[in-house]
């Protein structure tokens, strides 16, 4: 027996099936298509039963697979389902596998691809979840890397052995698409060139966002922007959750308590807030429900087997269920938000799209929630008909398709801002996330950071928890330890669900809202750092939030570390729950944004690293105000005396960045004996920013100590230090 038959032997036991029971299924081609990027089709690969719903693009050929290359995986094929295997040599630290429960490293564990409802992350102890990113990324002890694609929606399991990567489905076969690059942020790089990058958000999508299910009409609704500018917390989005629909009928409002959301957007916009509301994908029955009406005439409802339209019990009763697989069903559903969106609504949220169904009760899965597995959807254009079992994975993702159509065609001249629960990899390219109905607990606490940087890992920068837990009871503690550092993930709200207590800012008494206000300002005055790494993000598709491994990614200590992170590679966060963490070796030196954040319990510390300059603003309520005036510049110099920095501004809204309306401006600094200088080394984009950016103020940090100066940059600054 060779060595090749003794791997598949422990493979197919790993399955509980017999060696016999599978088929080897040999290459049918292979092919460079990318800087190291290698496609693998299998002999049997047919895209009208596994069409490619992850790639942004069909990618073309570009040579023969080089000579040299070793990651190679093996398919086999049986009782109509199709697995893969990528077994690995040597210690290989592994990540990804997108929105997951459980440890960064995810060597040892295995998830569930297939989305579903599940709140607190109870379905299975955590092992399935709203997304599904088919995706594994293995770092090897010198800091090269690879990862690796299986292209499917089909139901399947991802294991990630230590020895091998395993994917089994529950569907035909498909391409696996392989990345092999000299660093853990060269692949993610490769990653995006297949699947697309996120669209550079609004300014103000980074700001702080407040939601509740629900704010129970027009009057509460201002009631809580009032508060946010009485007591000055920053805050840029109010959220209407469900209850602002008549009967929960989507695309309609409470004619009692929400009789007027022109007039009531109008006034949030006057204090400076966005406001973003909830479209869910079931469609109430009922013949006098125009959306209904409108969708039986144009024929666009998944339908069961024998013709009649499939109804499943979501929030309004009885629903029906656009088929997004079919492009008439997205053109419809893409125009119904032109009357929507005319009442002044900035944002949409697109929830309870895996689909979840409460009413299935099915032989396959009693915790199925969703439609049964042979439901057919039509398909149509470059996607085939299938059943359930291979489109629900995708179900969520096509949806934000239609969404962000829909949006972007009604108000062409703004950015579209779209967040979805249920996503499939390569689905960042139409919607932010968050992490789903979690719970107030610390264990969901500490689980919040591993899950965004997973995220981030595979694909998805633009994500965050709900600050605080959904479900349940918060404490003014667990707020003030949460929000210390969710202020400084990617998409920071708080969230609360119906029957929990109240979880604003000023909810927990005054010593937590004191807490709540110092967080949220130094979020704010680190927006311009924050939207110069979502800008270099939408370009390149790596995480705006990193694990601390990326500081060095041959530090064998840092792999594991799940407490503290990097935003971007320049600032350290640790929060304040943080024990022992494992920290990135060399020059990092603690930043200092607001008064009283030292003294505060529940901050997260900030260290900046050796060699860069972050630029910040002043204190702002929301992101519409000007953050540039002053500009501040926080330096901390390498062993060499040198440092380097970034800052990227555009209008915030809309698309002149594209035809060159934006300014990205390149700061360098240099010790020279005891006078350190720093200038403007370089300016690109059309955009003047004489108006917006008046005077400017460094900060050195050095050794503990912090040495100011300030000017215009037109000559430099020069800085004194003794």
């Amino acid at each position: 027996m060779n060595f090749k038959t003794i791997l598949f032997s422990i493979f197919f036991i790993s399955l509980g099936i017999s060696k016999s029971a599978a088929q080897e299924v040999p290459l049918l081609k292979t092919s460079l298509v990318g800087s190291r990027i290698v496609e693998f089709v299998p002999k049997g690969f047919d895209k009208s039963k596994t069409p490619s719903l992850i790639l942004s693009s069909e990618p073309k050929s570009k040579g023969k697979m080089p000579a040299d290359w070793s990651l190679i995986p093996e398919f086999t094929f049986k009782n109509n389902k199709a697995s893969a295997v990528l077994n690995l040599k040597g210690e290989i630290s592994l990540y990804g596998g997108g929105e997951v429960t459980g440890p960064l490293l995810r060597n040892g564990q295995s998830i569930k691809l297939w989305n579903t409802d599940t709140g607190a992350y109870s379905v299975e102890g955590g092992k399935r979840l709203y997304q599904t990113h088919p995706w594994v990324m293995g770092v090897r002890q010198d800091g090269t890397a690879f990862g690796i694609i299986f292209d499917s929606t089909w139901k399947a399991e991802l294991i990630t052995n230590s020895d091998q990567i395993i994917y089994n489905s529950e569907g035909a076969l498909f391409k696996v698409y392989i990345i092999d690059r000299k660093s853990p942020q060269e692949v993610i790089k490769g990653l995006s060139e297949l699947t697309g990058t996120i669209k550079l958000p609004p300014r103000w999508a980074l700001g702080y966002h407040q939601c509740r299910f629900s704010y129970d009409s027009e009057k509460r609704v201002m009631e809580i922007a009032d508060n946010f500018r009485e007591k000055k917390i920053p805050c840029d989005v109010i959220w209407m959750d469900i209850d602002y629909m008549q009967g929960y009928r989507v695309f309609t409002f409470d004619s009692v308590r929400f009789p007027n959301p022109k007039i009531l957007n109008d006034n949030l916009h006057k204090k400076g807030f966005r406001a973003v509301y909830m479209i869910d994908p079931g469609v109430k029955v009922d013949k006098e429900y125009s959306v209904y009406k409108t969708g039986t005439e144009n024929d666009v409802w998944v339908k069961k087997n024998n013709g009649q339209e499939y109804h499943g019990k979501v929030w309004p009763g009885d629903c029906a269920f656009p088929d997004f697989t079919n492009p008439k069903s997205r053109n419809w559903w893409a125009g119904l938000y032109k009357d929507f969106l005319s009442t002044g609504i900035d944002g949409v949220w697109n929830d309870m799209n895996e689909p979840a169904v409460n009413d299935n009760d099915f032989p396959e899965d009693k915790r199925l929630g969703t439609m049964p597995y042979d439901t057919p959807h039509k398909g149509g254009g470059n996607l085939p008909s299938g059943s359930h079992l291979l489109y629900h994975n995708a179900y969520g993702r096509l949806m934000v398709e239609a969404s962000y159509d829909g949006i972007l065609k009604t108000n062409s001249a703004k950015r579209p801002f779209l967040l979805t629960r249920s996503n499939l990899l390569g689905g960042q390219r139409y919607a932010a996330t968050w992490t789903g109905d979690n719970y107030a607990g610390w264990d969901h606490l500490k689980l919040s950071v591993p899950m965004s940087l997973t995220l981030g890992l595979s694909g998805q920068p633009f994500s965050g928890p709900d600050i605080g837990g959904f479900l349940g009871d918060t404490s003014g503690d667990l707020w003030a330890n949460w929000l210390g550092f969710g202020a400084f993930m990617p998409f920071a709200r708080g969230h609360a669900c119906a029957g929990t207590n109240d979880k604003e800012p000023w909810a927990y008494g005054e010593a937590i809202e004191k807490t709540s206000r110092i967080a949220l300002e130094r979020r704010y005055r680190l927006l311009p750092y924050l939207y110069t790494l979502f800008y270099e993000s939408s370009k390149t598709g790596l995480p705006v939030m990193a694990p601390v491994f990326f500081a060095d990614n041959k530090d064998l200590r840092l792999r594991a570390e799940e407490q503290a992170f990097l935003l971007g590679e320049n600032l350290l966060v640790v929060p304040a729950f943080a024990k022992n963490p494992v920290l990135p070796s060399g020059i990092w030196e603690e930043l200092n944004l607001v008064e009283g954040e030292k003294e505060d319990k529940y901050q997260a510390k900030l260290s900046i690293k050796g060699g860069s300059i972050i630029p910040a603003g002043k204190i702002i309520q929301n992101a519409g105000e000007n953050s540039f005036d002053p500009l501040s510049l926080f330096v901390c110099l390498d062993k060499e005396g040198k440092a380097k920095g970034e800052l990227y501004l555009d209008s915030g809204e809309g698309f002149g960045f594209q035809k060159g309306d934006y300014a990205l401006m390149t700061f360098s600094a240099e010790k020279k004996n005891n006078v350190v200088i720093v200038r403007v080394s370089d300016t690109t984009g059309k955009r003047n920013i004489k108006e917006e950016i008046k005077e400017i103020n460094v900060n050195l940090v050095l050794e503990g100590k912090t040495y100011k100066g300030s000017g215009t940059l037109k000559d430099g600054i020069s800085i004194i230090v003794k």
